[in-house]
């Protein structure tokens, strides 16, 4: 039995898979010599990982075009209530207090993974990588078993990562809500 991983632990040599199958890429790579953060999310597309960017779209998509209000009005749509969404829109200002590397990991498969990223503009941003047999779950001990997700998936959690150490973990206390593991949340 793998004991649940926690801060002053190393990020485990797991292999995750960005854009498609043939490109691996080594979790304890992802941030040697960097500061960073991992999150991980139950499954792509599920609604706690992505709704308010939809309703924010949905407002954008609305309103009329050069309408004199519409940035006001959107920056005052929340973003931050689920995962996705708020990494992407805080992206700048995480990497302007020394965030170098923002991954998020989910257990789907690499097409997926890389759809709901540019779906939700993650590009440049985010790195989007699938943790496609939950490997790298098992191997932190973060897994839970949600049959109408499929079975084993990723409990819900961020990290802050300095130079492959875990310096902070922040798990959902259900596995799969939405407190403190947000990106308003995310200590660094």
């Amino acid at each position: 039995m793998v004991e649940t991983c926690k801060a002053g632990d190393r990020v485990p040599s797991v292999d995750l898979y960005e854009d498609n199958p043939t490109n691996k890429v080594n979790a304890a790579d992802l941030f040697k010599g960097k500061k960073g953060i991992l999150f991980a999310v139950p499954g792509a597309f599920t609604p706690g990982c992505s709704k308010s960017f939809v309703h924010r779209r949905l407002l954008q998509e609305t309103l009329p075009p050069n309408c004199p209000f519409d940035s006001l009005v959107l920056s005052q749509v929340s973003v931050f209530q689920t995962h996705l969404p708020g990494y992407v829109t805080k992206a700048e200002e995480l990497k302007g207090k020394g965030i170098q590397e923002i991954v998020c990991v989910s257990v789907n498969d690499p097409f997926v993974m890389s759809a709901w990223g540019k779906e939700h503009g993650a590009n440049g941003k985010v790195r989007m990588l699938a943790d496609p047999s939950a490997a790298f779950a098992k191997a932190l001990d973060l897994q839970v078993d949600l049959p109408p997700l499929g079975g084993v998936r990723s409990k819900r959690y961020s990290m802050v990562v300095e130079d492959g150490v875990i310096k902070t973990l922040n798990v959902e206390p259900d596995g799969t809500g939405l407190s403190c593991s947000l990106a308003d949340k995310i200590p660094v």
